[in-house]
């Protein structure tokens, strides 16, 4: 007898899918039909699974994905929690705003967490972020400050952690769940992953909802699978969205146009200036681009 179930791809490892159903974890494999079409299941899609009396069960069908990363290789991500220290090493706003970009064009919610705050102050920084409608918190390792503000927006939501090596990501899961004793460290820290690290995307369920467990995932991968084309790229900035279709020109591309509604509020002070120079650094960096190259 054969069941059919639905279930919630936590795991891939050696060509064996692990989905998690309302009963626990089938190890399965997908059917032929994936390859044939050129696509395959990805940790966190919603799937379609058979279930037999004996041997592997199956992988039948994927739900429509919401969205997706290249890299860590995703799908239907509520969160993007985007960590970045104070200092040591100091916080680089431009590589903050290309990874709020990418997650807001994939639909994913950016969160902007600032670390290290023992060593200086972030309240300039989560400014910022708050004033573009950009979530940002602060997190001290040393008196777990910001803390429990930050575990409650990961309440019922599937997130995955970026951040460069050195930033202190481990050290914030680690406090948020001490049971996934996460590798902290020079050797996980040196290249971002230590030497028997694996890559694998892992699901652990936490708080509600999902943590996605992305060894080295880094700003690296949004810049080298993530890239916007520059067509789109003015709406990964929502803080532009209220001033589209108010500039003089309807061809402005809001970089230094005459009569730009985004330039004048960026003089104005209603965006930030960085976000802006962030804007026009990444425009310049696609303006050249074909889109068989994205």
């Amino acid at each position: 007898m054969m069941i059919k179930t639905q279930g919630l791809i936590v795991k891939i490892t050696g060509g064996f899918y692990y989905a998690e159903a309302a009963d626990g974890i089938h190890e399965c494999k997908a059917r032929g039909v994936f390859r044939k079409r050129g696509t395959s299941p990805l940790v966190g899609d919603r799937v379609d699974i058979t279930v037999p009396d004996d041997g592997y069960c199956s992988i039948d069908a994927i739900h429509e994905r919401r969205n997706a990363l290249v890299r860590p290789a995703m799908a239907n991500l509520d969160i993007l929690m985007i960590i970045s220290s104070v200092k040591e090493p100091n916080a680089n706003l431009y590589l903050i705003d290309k990874m709020t970009a990418a997650a807001v064009s994939k639909d994913i919610e950016p969160i902007v967490v600032f670390t290290k705050t023992d060593l200086g102050s972030a309240e300039e920084m989560v400014e910022i972020y708050r004033k573009v409608g950009i979530r940002a918190f602060e997190f001290s390792a040393v008196d777990q400050r910001g803390l429990e503000d930050i575990k409650a927006v990961l309440k019922d939501k599937v997130t995955a952690f970026c951040g460069n090596s050195g930033v202190g990501k481990s050290t914030l899961l680690n406090s948020l769940f001490p049971e996934l004793n996460l590798q902290t460290g020079e050797i996980s820290d040196k290249l971002g992953r230590g030497r028997h690290t694996t890559r694998t995307v892992e699901l652990f369920k936490k708080h509600g909802g999902y943590i996605a467990d992305t060894p080295g995932f880094s700003t690296v991968d949004i810049e080298r699978f993530e890239l916007i084309r520059k067509e789109e790229l003015k709406f990964a900035f929502p803080e532009f969205d209220r001033f589209f279709g108010t500039c003089k020109f309807n061809s402005c591309n809001h970089l230094c146009e005459k009569g730009c509604s985004v330039i004048e509020a960026v003089e104005r002070g209603e965006i930030p200036r960085s976000r802006h120079d962030s804007y026009v650094r990444m425009y310049d960096e696609v303006k050249d681009i074909k889109d068989w190259q994205l």
